[in-house]
């Protein structure tokens, strides 16, 4: 394939109908903003993830990347590559911060895209017909402004759709070959002859949605590349990895791409997972986990004014193996203590006969919270129910017993801090320590054994 700076030429800029929609990707996304706030880590190898044996990586400096290091690898792995890796367990709420300048910044381009996570938006252009707004200049004054106002570098695809829009962001951005960096071209758009080229060339991994374990699949069965899936059957590929990948394989491999731009895509599950640095045993360990936990979803629901009808539990065990248990309520809670006495049942109806390496928990199917209708059902019988209605009885009676107290904590919290006032179980000889939504060290405990 022809270089990334060599794919389209300085001087053509297609019209909005060539170039409708426009995928930016932040660079290193993590792992810049920590080399921003604290300039000594320039030009240093840094990782963004969980430092101890079970964590990984989440984020890494083209630095780090020079020497094999990428996302999603066992931090071990990456130390072994890069002995001088310096390995940040990471700061969320310094990334969320971020990521809202980030879509400012796109929103005054178009209010019609999509974020994806923190670091990547779908956007588009067709609104801006009118306007007469060229892509391919309207990407690299994009570029400009976000490295002006933000100090993050970034790459910016364009094409008629999604697939195409992405696949581009990619080859715009930097790569390391041989170890060594190469820079991109920063703005590609993907024209119908590039589009032939790519589908031509392109590797099935390159495709949304194949991931290490797809695309070995897919090679066994002779597909490594994107044009030998032109020359199956949608029905036989259907065999091997099931109809809706088929389909969307398929219609790539041809490429089409029917998804539309979501603009304000609502959040449908609110959760918080760990990673542990010892595996817990037993349930009166996963209880305590399960509790804080909780304590960090409901702060999470509180925020965003809602309720949610339905609490889950994730439990991976040392052997990897995995369970969820769910219990959907005829009411919404966003109260620590009511989501923790379901989460306490849910715990109670897994085998626990082995440690636990990861407790999970999620919320789902939201209500308003000024929409969300409560009322105690005196004659519900709880001592002969199961351990479920006990525990939705339970949650019920909390969620509004708690309910004024609750409100009084927020409310000081957001005046003085996070860390101003809390629970018993919040105190530390260092003084109160709130836990943060998907956790300090979300890639993994944060300190070897």
């Amino acid at each position: 394939m022809k270089p990334s700076a060599a794919l389209n030429s300085p001087s053509e800029d297609p019209s909005v109908d060539e170039a409708p929609l426009l995928h930016v990707d932040l660079d290193a996304f993590f792992a810049s903003v920590e080399i921003l706030d604290d300039p000594t880590l320039l030009g240093k190898p840094v990782a963004v993830g969980g430092p101890a044996s079970r964590g990984v990586v989440a984020s890494a400096s083209y630095e780090a990347r020079r020497f094999g290091v990428r996302s999603a690898m066992p931090t071990v792995v990456a130390r072994r590559l890069c002995p001088n890796l310096i390995v940040l367990p990471g700061r969320f709420d310094r990334y969320e911060d971020y990521s809202r300048q980030f879509h400012h910044v796109i929103r005054d381009l178009t209010p019609d895209f999509e974020p994806l996570g923190l670091d990547e938006v779908f956007a588009d252009l067709r609104s801006l017909r009118l306007l007469n707004v060229r892509p391919i200049a309207a990407a690299r004054a994009l570029r400009h402004r976000i490295n002006n106002e933000l100090g993050l570098e970034c790459g910016v695809g364009l094409g008629r759709n999604k697939l195409f829009a992405k696949l581009a962001s990619k080859k715009s951005k930097p790569r390391v070959v041989q170890g060594n960096l190469v820079e991109g071209a920063g703005v590609v758009w993907v024209s119908a002859e590039l589009e032939m080229q790519w589908l031509n060339e392109l590797p099935v991994r390159a495709l949304w949605g194949v991931g290490p374990a797809t695309a070995a699949k897919l090679e066994k069965l002779g597909l490594p590349w994107v044009r030998d899936l032109v020359q199956v059957d949608e029905k036989t590929l259907a065999s091997h990895v099931g109809p809706s990948l088929a389909a969307t394989l398929w219609a790539f491999a041809h490429g089409e791409d029917n998804r539309e731009v979501v603009v304000d895509r609502p959040v449908k599950s609110i959760g918080h997972e760990q990673t542990f640095l010892r595996s817990l045993q037993g349930m009166d360990e996963l209880v305590v986990a399960a509790r804080a936990h909780s304590a960090v979803v409901a702060r999470a629901l509180r925020g965003q004014g809602r309720v949610a009808r339905t609490i889950s539990i994730v439990v991976r065990f040392d052997d990897f193996t995995g369970v969820t248990r769910s219990q959907t309520l005829s009411f919404g809670i966003d109260d620590e203590f009511a989501i923790t006495a379901i989460a306490e049942a849910l715990l109670a109806s897994i085998d626990l006969a082995h440690s636990v390496r990861l407790l999970g928990v999620h919320a789902s199917s939201f209500i308003e919270r000024s929409e969300n209708q409560m009322q105690l059902t005196f004659g519900f019988e709880a001592t002969s129910q199961n351990a479920r209605e006990r525990a939705q009885l339970v949650s019920r009676e909390r969620q509004i017993s708690y309910e004024a107290l609750r409100d009084a904590v927020d409310d000081v919290r957001d005046k003085f801090g996070r860390a101003s006032v809390g629970t018993a179980s919040e105190l530390r000889e260092s003084g109160m320590e709130i836990e943060t939504q998907r956790g300090r060290h979300a890639f993994g405990p944060e300190v070897s054994p």
